[in-house]
């Protein structure tokens, strides 16, 4: 059994070779790839204009093959042209050599500051790269090489493609390739030498020579001329004689009394290191023949001065420390912290014990109790005082992270009207000034921050310096503490808190900035009443006898026509130390009145009611029914609101549904202004009605015609509009509801001391981290204007543009009410670049000496090289070597030189000679080049001397520790 089973296994070991194997599946894959992207056939362009390669668009396309389990990625490399398809049909001719071909011969586009590797050794415009997709594979193994390069030279036989292909091989950092290129009849090799070491008779332009025309082996004994195009880059990293000119800020100037606060409200700019690393001078032989230059290992002509072409361009430090920018991240770091106040300063500031406590924590709560408490038995002055005291308790001077000395400076340039005896009422922002019409100023609205001499920017700034120098989130957590108590100082004493625009909160701005507006409005308020009490006694008699209780405030003009009034705000009557009025709803008068108002019956009753609460006349305005003048009366102001209270009105609003009971609680919870001005009317005009409110009102809604009476003369009659003769609309509920109470009786619409608790709670309870969300808008607005400030004396187009894009990227960011993180990094690296790059620009100028330049077209000659120096990745050198930049250029190197030669040791200058003799020679312009770049071009037939023509290319690369040649050399294929 065993011997029959032999035979058995045998027959399956026979191989099918029909079956496709991983190699032919490989060609295949890279056919169909060639196919798909259309690289079928001669396709010719125009010929590369000069400095094409770095001024045009590269775009590439990528796909992905295997070979067996290998994964290979497949890339197209081309320069983007104009469309020359219809052209191209008519001029193909079958003999004529592929593209890449005869842009192997191409002079326009040598040594590109800035493309791809293989653009720069072969002049290509368009080539296809095979490499091993993961970064850790390679293709080491010649024999693996040669099947890759097999596999490219029988798929570019198959399909017929005429743009070089390359293949990847040894590692990636070698940057190794081979490749080919084919065409009717002929074939371009792509070949490559990298070594670490550089024989000796490979570094002079004689040695490359020979090496280029074995290669080449040309059959002709007069070998056609060599083209020669050279190129030596030499670095300059010593700036010996040119210090960075950023002069580091003066922290102890910061805190000295002589100063004075105004250093707290600038921003520091500028880059603490020199931001221009290295310079680097190419020098450029662009067009040479083998017979008119000598380099060899014992002389060479190739002096830099004498090099017809000089470029230069500069190598930037990698992340230099700038401190605006440093300034800007440390502050945003502070958003990501998440300890208290408390948390960070030891223990609880407000720690109390007993009864104490409990007063000062239930102060809100008993606000909101039915029974009236008066705000002076809160004793919220003695909570103030005692958590001073306890402060000083439990931190002592040293431990204070905030000394007194920065701590009373900052607090007097946010508070400037703390230095007089007594504070000045006025101190609010007047907007109306030049500034506030500049797009600087206006940049508030965009980035929702607060405008720039506001207390909110000033304290945004301060918190910034003090995070950055005093004490980093110990002192900002300190500072923010004293802040807090002074605003509740001055919310107790009545004093404005300056730098704030007067009115009611400015939705543009950030909403800190809103609740510091709104304490101040319940400030103005609160100052208006007490005011009131004080006056109230004398001026009783004078206002019994005016008739007119509540008239003309002080921020309303006083445009009564009676003689005898009192102008007065409302805010000025309380005759109750109360701070919440009840409406009298049990007086059997009002309540009649109120009830009767628009009946006839009540008519009367109106009519004798005393006029209360009247402002001014209506201009011609009678009462449609008795012919009285219409007086305006005084009302209560709006309750100015917050975006975060408007927002949750909103939602209590949106909560009642669209139900018809929901709609119209909405309509009664909206009309608290409407019935409040009701009742106003009411008071100054007894005996009036809907109609005549209406007409001060809302006029659109009261309708006139002229019609004919029953005598047939003209008259003017007038009625409701429609919307208002809808069956119990809000408008007539409120008004059959609202009774004749002036406005100085009315329940108050906008509750101040309310109001400045929670805003002054709101405060207090801001962490660290809220309060940087909050004024990071205010630090990236200042940032902006600080580096449009800076720009302005450069005059940087680019940083120009850029600085619109920050403007426009942070105003579409801060606008929403939690940025992303991420996005805000964004804006702030925006900003270290620009600052970085006008950081450059003034170390170049003070390298290039251009504030020391006397003739004003050199002058500006200079300015524009140093600007596309910033610009461009190399800048071509007018009047190489002998023009005013090449000048200064050279005396950067020679006195580098000097300086280096000074610091050589004795065995060095022993060896050189004694001090007469090396003087003249020793010392060298230019030291040796850190790059030599060679090309070598010609046009030979090859193999055979009866072949075809074609271009034969080399380029080498010299530098310290590498050495490369990379070959293009074509055969003719049909008669070799």
């Amino acid at each position: 059994m065993a011997a029959d089973s032999e035979p058995e296994s045998e027959v399956f070991e026979i191989t099918d070779f029909t079956t496709a194997s991983e190699w032919e599946r490989f060609i295949s894959k890279v056919e169909e790839v060639l196919n798909d992207w259309k690289l079928i056939g001669n396709s010719l362009g125009k010929p590369l204009e000069k400095g094409i390669f770095t001024s045009g668009t590269w775009e590439e396309k990528s796909d992905e093959i295997y070979f067996a389990d290998f994964k290979f990625s497949v890339t197209h490399h081309y320069l983007v042209q104009e469309s020359t398809d219809k052209e191209g049909k008519d001029e193909i001719l079958e003999d004529v050599i592929p593209q890449s071909m005869q842009d192997l011969l191409c002079m326009n586009n040598d040594f590109p500051p800035r493309a791809h590797c293989l653009v720069r050794w072969y002049g290509l415009r368009e080539f296809v790269v095979i490499a091993p997709a993961a970064n850790s594979d390679a293709v080491l193994s010649e024999s693996k090489c040669n099947l890759l390069l097999s596999s490219v030279s029988i798929a570019l036989g198959n399909t017929g493609c005429q743009v070089p292909l390359f293949v990847q091989i040894h590692h990636k950092w070698r940057r190794m390739y081979v490749g080919e290129c084919q065409g009717p009849g002929v074939r371009t090799d792509f070949e490559m030498v990298h070594l670490r070491k550089v024989p000796n008779q490979y570094t002079h332009l004689s040695g490359l020579l020979d090496i280029f025309k074995s290669k080449i082996g040309c059959p002709l004994t007069p070998l056609p001329p060599v083209s020669i195009a050279i190129r030596f880059t030499y670095v300059l990293q010593d700036w010996q004689q040119y210090f960075w000119p950023q002069q580091p800020p003066d922290i102890d100037a910061l805190v000295g009394g002589e100063v004075g606060g105004l250093e707290f409200g600038k921003l520091p700019f500028g880059a603490c290191e020199d931001p221009i690393s290295e310079l680097h001078l190419a020098t450029t032989w662009p067009h040479l023949t083998e017979g008119i230059i000598v380099d060899n290992d014992v002389y060479s002509d190739l002096d830099p001065i004498q090099a017809p072409h000089w470029s230069v361009r500069v190598r930037k430090a990698d992340n230099p420390q700038c401190l605006l920018g440093d300034f800007v991240t440390e502050f945003f770091k502070v958003c990501r912290r998440k300890e208290s106040t408390d948390e960070i300063l030891g223990r609880s500031t407000f720690e109390e014990e007993g009864r104490e406590i409990a007063d000062i924590t239930h102060a809100l709560s008993k606000l909101t109790e039915p029974a009236p408490v008066p705000i002076h038995k809160l004793s919220v002055s003695n909570m103030v005082h005692t958590a001073k005291k306890k402060i000083r308790k439990h931190r002592g001077i040293e431990e204070s992270p905030l000394n007194n000395d920065v701590l009373n400076t900052i607090l007097l340039f946010l508070f400037p009207d703390a230095a007089s005896e007594k504070p000045l009422d006025g101190t609010s922002t007047d907007n109306s000034n030049s500034s506030s019409e500049s797009e600087d100023y206006n940049l508030y609205n965009q980035f929702k921050s607060a405008p720039s001499d506001s207390l909110t920017y000033k304290l945004a700034l301060c918190l910034c310096m003090i995070n950055f120098y005093h004490g980093g989130l110990k002192g900002v957590a300190h500072l923010w503490q004293e802040f807090v108590l002074e605003m509740r100082f001055r919310w107790e004493n009545d004093f404005l808190i300056p730098g704030l625009a007067s009115g009611p909160p400015d939705l543009r701005c950030c909403l800190l900035h809103q609740k510091l507006q709104m304490l101040n409005c319940c400030i103005e308020r609160k100052k208006a009443r007490d005011e009131g009490r004080k006056t109230s006694t004398s001026d009783q008699v004078t206002n019994a006898h005016s008739g007119d209780a509540g008239e003309a405030g002080d921020h309303l003009k006083d445009t009564d026509k009676e003689k005898g009034e009192v102008g007065k705000s409302w805010d000025s009557w309380s005759d109750s130390e109360e701070e919440f009025f009840e409406c009298l709803s049990d007086t059997e008068e009002l309540k009649g009145n109120g009830q009767e108002s628009g009946r006839k019956g009540g008519l009367k009753e109106m009519a004798n009611l005393k006029p209360e609460g009247r402002l001014y006349q209506h201009g011609k305005l009678t009462l449609l029914h008795n012919g009285e003048p219409l007086y305006i009366p005084v009302t209560q102001e709006p309750a100015p609101m917050t975006e975060d209270l408007l927002e949750e009105q909103s939602e209590v609003l949106a909560k009642l549904g669209t139900s018809a009971e929901g709609a119209h609680l909405r309509a009664r919870m909206q009309s608290a202004c409407l019935l409040s001005d009701m009742e106003s009317f009411k008071a100054a005009n007894p005996g009036c009605f809907l109609e005549d409110f209406v007409r001060w009102y809302s006029p659109r809604d009261y309708i006139e015609e002229e019609v004919i009476d029953e005598k047939g003369n003209m008259v003017l009659k007038g009625e409701l509009s429609a919307r208002m003769k809808i069956p119990s609309n809000m408008w007539v509920e409120a008004w059959e509801t609202a009774k004749p109470v002036p406005a100085r009786r009315q329940r108050r619409l906008f509750d101040d001391t309310r109001e400045a608790e929670k805003v002054l709670h709101y405060l207090a309870v801001q962490k660290p981290a809220d309060l940087a969300r909050h004024l990071l808008p205010c630090v990236i607005h200042a940032a902006v204007l600080k580096v449009k400030e800076e720009e302005s004396l450069e005059n940087i187009s680019s940083v120009k543009k850029i600085i619109k894009q920050i403007i426009s990227h942070s105003s579409k960011v801060l606008h929403f009410p939690n940025p992303e993180d991420k996005k805000l990094e964004e804006i702030i690296h925006q900003i270290t670049n620009v600052e970085a790059l006008i950081a450059r620009a003034r170390s170049l100028k003070a390298k290039f000496g251009i504030d020391k330049c006397e003739q004003e077209e050199e002058k500006e000659d200079l300015e524009r090289f140093v600007s596309c120096l910033l610009e461009q990745p190399e800048v071509l050198v007018v009047g190489a070597g002998r023009g005013h930049a090449g000048r200064i250029i050279q005396k950067l190197f020679v006195n580098a030189q000097r300086a280096a030669a000074m610091a050589l040791p004795e065995e060095e200058l022993k060896r050189m000679g004694s001090p007469e003799e090396r003087r003249p020679n020793s010392v060298s312009d230019f030291p040796p080049p850190a790059g030599r770049e060679l090309i070598l071009r010609t046009t030979v037939p090859r193999p055979a001397p009866y072949s075809r023509a074609l271009p034969q290319r080399m380029y080498s690369v010299l530098t310290k520790e590498d050495f490369r040649l990379a070959g293009a050399f074509s055969s003719d294929t049909s008669f070799f």
